[in-house]
């Protein structure tokens, strides 16, 4: 990631909010509109009450998914869409590289719906502290999401639609256990910049190189680390995995085939990625590159690891020694995401040049396709699941869900709404559910009054469906 100063930061996140576009929209008559607020906690539009949730029915019925009352505004959806269309600003680091990737990207076919809209709770509000940061939300279970909410980790249950706080760093947070490495005095008023959640394993990456881990069967912090003490030192991107077991221990102890330690991997500004391991709390391996580090990705077997950042290419390592195995060449500019396939041999790559590009391991010197994206760079990145599907999140107002089934990912639907993405995640699915659960896709949007998190279902057919309801 780029190095900013705090101000300029900000500077860019006001390009980002919706006001920003509103305010150039000179020819309009309007009053109170959308962003618009005189606090975050102002949900008041032209005097009308508390704007609540969405439900699937209500959507049905013509309710905006996310609340917003455009019969009473001054101006059209579609005319606030096209305006925001033409007047949106992608940041780029390499100039005009979102125009020059558009003759690299192959037309998808729009239209499909694969997931359906479920629900919109405005109770959680997930905020961004960097406009180059998306990975600030993540589902557990199908039933169980964590996001950022200023200095708050929150949990919010599906089922009860209710919020609790997980982690507070406002204040002081220090450690409760004792680790070698482990520091002790902790810190203050940590800025978290990326979190990850899995196996009751939390860890937030902070601004200063910070990491806090918290387990969350467990009362209080396990573990606090600070990966480096230099000035541009932003947590870019942490991943939580399972570290594959010896093949003997494999072997001896079948039921536990499905994975050995819980480690988790950490992408820097100061150029490293540090792995460590959560049985031991401590480093095991650092990585470093000629380059700021803004995202990993393991492979599922672990035997591969795609390290992407402030360079045009990519890179596909050996995640023990380290090494290159292949450079990944067709990007045009920093790339900020990055996801693999649960097969293993796909793996999908999201740029400043408003495309994602998917690789095959197997042959990796050249991108299998390009996708290309509507307003922005394409900052976040996950597979459902099953594999089936790969959902790209722009900055702001799209997510689009490609069908990963072919090898052409040439069918595609498009989510559309308002607001800066914080990040996205599909439900995990467990293996003897796999066909049948009810995979979900949530989405966090960032914005002053319409700030909320969406859930989509994925879509069955009817008689699938029925089955499903009798499981």
């Amino acid at each position: 990631m780029s190095h900013y100063h705090r101000d300029e930061i900000d500077d860019m996140a006001d390009d980002y909010e919706m006001a920003g576009v509103e305010d150039d929209i000179d020819d309009e008559p309007r009053g109170r509109f959308i962003g618009d607020s005189d606090s975050d906690g102002d949900e008041h539009i032209h005097g009308s009450p508390r704007i609540t949730d969405t439900s699937s029915a209500q959507a049905r019925k013509g309710k905006d998914i996310q609340g917003i009352p455009w019969d009473r505004l001054s101006i059209t959806r579609d005319k606030y869409r096209q305006t925001r269309l033409e007047q949106y600003r992608n940041y780029e680091n390499v100039p005009s590289s979102g125009e020059k990737s558009e003759k690299d990207c192959k037309p998808t076919r729009k239209g499909e719906v694969f997931y359906e809209f479920q629900h919109n709770t405005r109770s959680v509000k997930s905020t961004i502290l960097h406009f180059q940061l998306r990975n600030l939300v993540w589902a557990t279970s199908k039933h169980d999401v964590y996001l950022m909410s200023r200095y708050s980790v929150i949990h919010w249950s599906a089922v009860s639609g209710k919020t609790s706080e997980v982690l507070n760093v406002s204040g002081h947070v220090a450690p409760c256990e004792k680790h070698p490495g482990n520091l002790l005095e902790g810190f203050t008023q940590t800025q978290v910049s990326t979190l990850a959640v899995k196996d009751k394993l939390l860890v937030a990456g902070g601004f200063q190189g910070e990491l806090i881990c918290k387990y969350l069967d467990r009362p209080g912090i396990s573990f606090c680390s600070r990966t480096t003490y230099e000035e541009n030192a932003i947590t870019n991107a942490v991943e939580i995995y399972n570290s594959p077991r010896h093949v003997l221990t494999v072997f001896l102890l079948p039921d536990l085939r499905s994975g050995g330690a819980l480690h988790f991997m950490a992408a820097n500004n100061d150029c490293g990625v540090r792995d460590f391991d959560m049985e031991k709390f401590q480093l095991c391996k650092h990585f470093r590159f000629p380059w700021p580090v803004n995202h990993t990705s393991l492979s599922p077997d672990g035997k591969l690891l795609v390290v992407v950042g402030d360079n045009t290419e990519g890179l596909l390592l050996d995640p023990q020694s380290g090494k290159t195995i292949q450079e990944l060449k067709g990007h045009r500019d920093f790339s900020f995401a990055s996801a693999w396939h649960p097969g293993g041999h796909l793996f999908a790559t999201g740029n400043q040049d408003k495309t994602c590009r998917v690789w095959d391991a197997r042959s990796p010197h050249r991108a299998l396709c390009a996708l290309r994206g509507n307003l922005g760079a394409i900052r976040s990145l996950r597979f459902s699941p099953d594999g089936r599907f790969l959902a790209a999140a722009e900055p702001a107002d799209f997510v689009h869900i490609f069908d990963a089934s072919t090898s052409t990912f040439d069918r595609r639907q498009e989510i559309d709404f308002f607001g800066e993405i914080s990040g996205l995640s599909f439900s995990p699915s467990s293996d003897h559910h796999r066909h049948h659960a009810v995979d979900s896709l949530f989405i966090a949007v960032s914005d002053r009054t319409y700030g909320s998190l969406l859930e989509f279902r994925r879509r069955r057919p009817a008689a699938l469906s029925y089955l499903d309801s009798l499981h």
